[in-house]
């Protein structure tokens, strides 16, 4: 993936120390992956109304905070770990929104379509939380087409990588995102079931 840092066998071997406890591994580690959690951050911040009370460096924080503070992972590599940087920031943003709509109370959900660039709707929290839903329900009959979702359009990982995250290959990894985004769009109501 264009951005990830040169030295990936250098941010993998610090990852597993970190992953074993080494606290000072953590340290070295930030730098080399900050850039990269900043691309992740403002791919999401785009989606997003002008007016958000977040800004890329306050997901790259709060995405850090998580990271650093909850469960342990068993790092796997690099791209394991943007993996699962990506699912903490779409987290963030989308308890975001439903606190946000929650205080609003009311109105409709905007009905969009999904391709390959998510179309900002007039309120995009919407948006984000309606797709957030259909990844869920996908995920309880089909786990490893939301997660090629999640690691191809949130985290920015390139067909390769999302095939090594998810231990298959890239020829699937692509029938896996033609088929999800074709599912997504029916369950988000972007087209009629009919139609599909």
């Amino acid at each position: 993936m264009a951005g990830i840092p040169d030295h990936p066998t250098q941010v993998t071997a610090l990852l597993l120390e970190w992953g074993h406890g080494d606290e000072a591994a953590l340290d070295q580690l930030i730098p080399l992956v900050h850039r990269e959690l900043r691309m992740i951050a403002r791919r999401y911040m785009a989606k997003e109304r002008a007016d958000h009370s977040l800004q890329a460096t306050a997901l790259v924080n709060e995405a850090y905070l998580r990271l650093v503070n909850g469960p342990q992972v068993g790092w796997q590599d690099r791209a394991h770990f943007f993996a699962v940087a990506g699912r903490i920031m779409r987290r963030i943003l989308v308890d975001h929104a439903r606190a946000h709509l929650s205080q609003k109370r009311g109105g409709e959900v905007t009905k969009v379509q999904f391709d390959d660039e998510l179309p900002v709707a007039d309120d995009p929290r919407h948006d984000l939380i309606a797709l957030d839903d259909a990844l869920e329900a996908l995920a309880k009959f089909d786990e490893r087409k939301s997660r090629v979702v999640e690691l191809r359009f949130f985290s920015g990982l390139s067909v390769e990588e999302t095939a090594a995250v998810l231990k298959v290959g890239s020829d699937t990894v692509m029938r896996d995102w033609r088929l999800a985004k074709a599912w997504l769009q029916t369950e988000m109501g972007a087209v009629r079931p009919d139609d599909a």
